[in-house]
This record gives structure tokens, sequence and C-alpha cells, in this order.
């Protein structure tokens, strides 16, 4: 299997008529149909029923298709973060975070660390839930974690970066965002939004005030759709503060319990490259001088 099959392949599932696929990518129909067969050959199933009016999915065809959909766009991610790299770089570190926000001050130190090593390229990596594992399989040279979440890491390194504390979540007009602290009687009468995959510390936090029996709840399945419900007037939430992308579509209010989160990079045992040590050096000082900033 060829990348030129492959893109073959996805164009009919498009147009589901191989005489349109073909035009489309400028290739003799004779050509096209054989490249397609060779194809099925190959996979040892067919892809298509072809028929007069053009062709359709086979229930295989049509899980393959999908899995080569997505592998031709991490193919061509691939190429293009090559072409980036080959142009200005020599070398690459690669950091992998759950979600934009996590590290704020991550573009500023990208920023100041590239001054300073203009032939080592920052590659941030945004992986939602599977950040972890691609660590652990050296995909990526650096992890934003959960220090709670390294306890079982073997062979790296884990460095302290911030503590982050809990904060509710309102509405703009809420009447609660007036305040500079919040308590929890403060929160007695109001709707909760839980779960979404929320820290052990949170989860403490929630399940506290939700055996008060004074406060609602309601179940969320992730931190966006948290917000989407808050925006909604469905409810108010709490939160990590290094969740917060300081936009101001939300109030962010400080939240009095003891529970924190710290917050921490890991890198691999093995990997003694200066620039890894030199760029972890630059967060590091960032959060170091930021001390009145709300993480």
């Amino acid at each position: 299997m060829n990348t030129k099959q492959i893109d073959y392949c996805i164009e009919v599932a498009h147009t589901l008529n191989f005489s349109r696929a073909a035009d489309n990518l400028f290739v003799s129909q004779p050509t096209f149909s054989y490249q397609i067969r060779l194809l099925e050959e190959e996979v040892g199933f067919a892809i298509f029923e072809r028929n007069g009016k053009g062709a359709a999915l086979t229930p295989a065809g049509a899980q393959f298709v999908s899995f080569l959909t997505g592998m031709r766009e991490d193919l061509k991610r691939a190429i293009e973060q090559g072409q980036n790299f080959s142009v200005k770089y020599k070398d690459s570190i690669s950091i992998s975070l759950m979600v934009r926000q996590a590290v704020y001050f991550l573009p500023e130190a990208m920023r100041l660390f590239e001054e300073k090593n203009p032939e080592t390229q920052i590659l941030p990596v945004f992986q939602y839930e599977n950040g972890m594992e691609s660590f652990l399989h050296g995909d990526v040279d650096i992890l934003f974690a959960l220090k709670e979440q390294t306890k079982q890491l073997s062979g790296s390194r884990v460095h302290d970066l911030f503590e982050s504390h809990i904060y509710l979540i309102t509405q703009l007009d809420d009447p609660l965002s007036a305040r500079n602290l919040i308590r929890e009687e403060d929160l007695y009468g109001r709707t909760l939004m839980v779960g979404g995959g929320s820290p052990k510390a949170l989860k403490a936090v929630q399940h506290r005030l939700i055996s008060s029996g004074k406060i609602s709840y309601f179940n969320s399945a992730d931190h966006d759709t948290t917000l989407t419900n808050v925006a909604a007037g469905r409810g108010i939430c709490l939160a990590p503060g290094f969740l917060n992308d300081h936009s101001g579509q939300f109030a962010w209010i400080p939240f009095d319990c003891s529970e924190s989160f710290s917050c921490v990079l890991c890198t691999h045992k093995d990997d003694k490259r200066e620039s890894v040590s030199a760029f972890l050096d630059t967060l590091r000082e960032l959060y170091a001088d930021a001390v009145a900033f709300p993480l």
C-alpha cells in the first residue's frame, strides 16, 4: 500500500464514483481503477461495491477508509513538521499537555528559549487523554502532569513547576462573581457541575460539598462540556486554576479550601540534553517570577 493508493481510496469514498474521483486527481480511470484493485487484493477484502451508478463502501471498507483518513492526516502533519524542522532546526523538544492553557507561560518560554537557542524547536503536543502513554512510549520528551499521576513512572525525572489552586467558575453576571473568595456556604442552594475526569483533590472537594445536602449537582462529561453548561446557566463549577485560559469569558474566583494540585514536568532520565535542561529552567523561572499570578 502506498500513499497514492491511499489518496485514491479516500477520494472514491468521498465521491462514490470512480470516474469523478479519477478526474479530481488528474489520473486516467484505467490506472485509477487498477490501483484500487491492487489495494483490495493486498488487504484481502472488497473496499467498494461497484455498480452502474457508481460505487458504495462495504462495511469493512467504511471502517478501513476511516482509518486511512486518520493515518493520512497524521502523515501530512508529520511531513509538514519535517519540512519545518529541516529548514530551520537541528534539534526538537516536544512537550505534551492535555490542554493549551495548562502551561500558561509556555508561549513566552518558547520565545525566550528560541531567542537563545534558534536551532532547537519547541513542539507542543496536545493530548487530552493519552499524554502519559505517549511519554512512556518515548513519543514526547516532556510531559506536563499532576504529581499524583507520576508515582508509578519509572525511568523519568519529575520537576516541580507550580502549585495550582481551586477556583469557582461562574457567568460574569452571577452574584458570586463579585466575591474575592468563595466559601462552602456561598454555594448552598446552587447546582454544581461535577465529573468529567476531575483530579483526585477536586473530587474530594466536590464530594464534601454534595455530602452537605445543601447543594445540587449535575454530571458533566468533560471540562469543555462543563464550561458550556455554565455558559448556558445550568450551574456553576469548581476547577483547577491551570485550566483558566484568562480569556475573560467567565469569572474565576478563589475557593476557600486546603486542597491544591502540584503541577510538574516529567523528562526521561536518559535524556541528558543541555537544551532540555535550559528549557525547563526558562519555564520554571517564569513561574517563579509570577508570584501574584492566579494559578
